[in-house]
């Protein structure tokens, strides 16, 4: 039942944040959780920042995080990375701070197309794109025998205004010129929320899995086999989480709203 739940796994883009704002209730929602012996961890698929820029980024926002708090695509990534990839040469298209949390890992990456060695393409969610990029990565996986690899499915993500493209729409950009799909790594793959649940003391049963996209949080938490809820503050809509083949448990307006059902 919802009032047992104790660990929160949380999507961050169109769940608790849209844009760089809280979304209304949210910094309530964290502090009942874990005044009540609970906890929260996000687990998300942006990759544009490293968790020590997720950790400044709530703390602006009032709200107090530490590494133990996030599980991101950018972790299990590297995760993915130094198991099937130990030592070789990783090229990135993402931002400056996904390739700098790749190096932290001791991950080896290169941004050059030229360089010879290169083992696999990486693509992230880049909100510093350019041409340029788009470009040299295309010469890369049409001219080379390389894996081919990306580290969400998400098509869009949610700021103030609106939506803008993800790395799912990134990624079929590319695939029109180079016929090539990727290997998707974070949500909807469990990992993320089976890390959470090693990292953390509470049972699958007293988990539950909040987020706004159905194809990537929710379905991630059905295959996990933890309940799941749909927040409506971001990409889902009710009409599609009731005709999906993956239903979420609950569905919510807000975070708000689900923080007073919880209560």
């Amino acid at each position: 039942m919802l009032k047992d739940k104790k660990l929160f796994l949380l999507d961050i883009d169109g769940t608790v944040c849209m844009g760089q704002q809280l979304i209304s209730g949210t910094r309530e929602f964290l502090k009942d959780v874990k005044e009540s012996g609970g906890q929260f961890v996000f687990i998300t698929n942006n990759a544009t920042r490293s968790i020590d820029d997720y950790i400044l980024s709530f703390q602006k926002l009032g709200v107090m995080t530490s590494h133990a708090n996030f599980v991101t695509a950018s972790y299990a990534t590297v995760m993915y990375l130094k198991k099937n990839y130990p030592g070789k040469l990783i090229y990135v298209m993402g931002t400056k701070s996904f390739v700098r949390e790749l190096k932290k890992n001791k991950i080896r990456v290169t941004t050059d197309c030229m360089d010879e060695d290169i083992a696999c393409v990486l693509v992230s969610y880049d909100n510093q794109l350019t041409y340029e990029k788009i470009q040299d990565t295309c010469e890369v996986l049409s001219t080379r025998q390389v894996d081919y690899l990306a580290t969400n499915p998400d098509y869009v993500c949610p700021i103030e205004f609106g939506y803008v493209p993800d790395c799912g729409a990134i990624c079929q950009m590319l695939e029109h010129a180079v016929k090539r799909k990727p290997l998707y790594i974070g949500k909807p793959e469990p990992a993320m929320i089976e890390y959470a649940l090693k990292l953390n003391h509470f049972s699958r049963e007293e988990t539950l899995v909040v987020g706004d996209r159905l194809y990537t949080d929710i379905l991630s938490g059905h295959r996990a086999g933890v309940d799941t809820a749909l927040v409506l503050t971001g990409e889902a809509t009710r009409e599609e989480a009731e005709t999906c083949g993956y239903p979420p448990t609950y569905i919510f307006s807000s975070i708000e709203s689900l923080h007073r059902e919880w209560k």
